[in-house]
Order: C-alpha cells, then sequence, then structure tokens
C-alpha cells in the first residue's frame, strides 16, 4: 500500500551551504524507504549554493526562474525551466539564481549505498561575488 512521507516544514538554507535568501522544501526525506532524495530549493535573486560535491552525483530540474549553474574550472551555465542538468559524482559545483530573478529548481540524489561510508553531500567554500558574476563566457 502506498503511504504519504511526512515532511518537515519549509527551512531556510543554512549559511554555511548558501548564499543569499534561499529556501526548501523536502520532497523526498532521508530516513524514508527510498534511496532517492529530493529537495525543491527557491532561490531569491542572486542567491546560490557554495561549492560542493555530492558522492553519487546529482540531477537538478529547473522548475521556474532563471539560474546559473558551474562546475570547477568550467563556464557559468545559464538554466531556464524545463532545464535538467546532470552534475557528476564527486564533482565541485554551484548552482542558483541569476542576479535579477528568482529560480526555483528540484535537487535530486542517491543517499549511499548501505555499508557505504562517507557523507552524501561535502561542502566547501562559498562561491565569491568575482566567481559568480564572471560570465565572460555565458
Amino acid at each position: 500500500m502506498s503511504e504519504i512521507l511526512k515532511k518537515p516544514e519549509s527551512a531556510k538554507g543554512p549559511a554555511e551551504w548558501f548564499t543569499g535568501d534561499v529556501w526548501f522544501d523536502v520532497i523526498a526525506p532521508s530516513g524514508g524507504p527510498q534511496q532517492g532524495r529530493c529537495n525543491s530549493v527557491h532561490f531569491a535573486p542572486g542567491a546560490r549554493t557554495a561549492w560542493h560535491k555530492h558522492a553519487d552525483g546529482q540531477l537538478l530540474h529547473v522548475t521556474e526562474g532563471v539560474g546559473l549553474t558551474q562546475v570547477r574550472g568550467g563556464e557559468i551555465v545559464v538554466i531556464r525551466p524545463g532545464d535538467t542538468v546532470w552534475c557528476p559524482a564527486d564533482v565541485w559545483h554551484w548552482h542558483g539564481a541569476a542576479p535579477d530573478r528568482f529560480m526555483t529548481h528540484l535537487a535530486v540524489w542517491d543517499s549511499l549505498a548501505e555499508g557505504r561510508q562517507g557523507p552524501e553531500t561535502e561542502w566547501a567554500e562559498h562561491v565569491t561575488d568575482t566567481e559568480y558574476n564572471d560570465r565572460r563566457s555565458s
């Protein structure tokens, strides 16, 4: 029989992980019967994640607004509603809203397989304003 999963209330993104105003709604919570995780993440204009990587990669699907994403050393890519982005396992990246637009995306990733050690997500330094504003290639 299907069950409705219990989810926490909307939460403000912690300052250690985000620059600017970011809120998220958990869709598929940890500790549930599934291995997959999913959050709907809402970014105010200019808000963004810190550099981070996922042990098993991460899929992003933009549902509204305009956003930006970048892998370390790569070009900044503009993302729009309907765009789906794959961030490979253990690749440092960031994502967030464009400077003048809100952006919401679904963030999907897997929990660690049974018996596997380490964090699902590893967080690093914040994306600087210089890095965020470097749109030479986009």
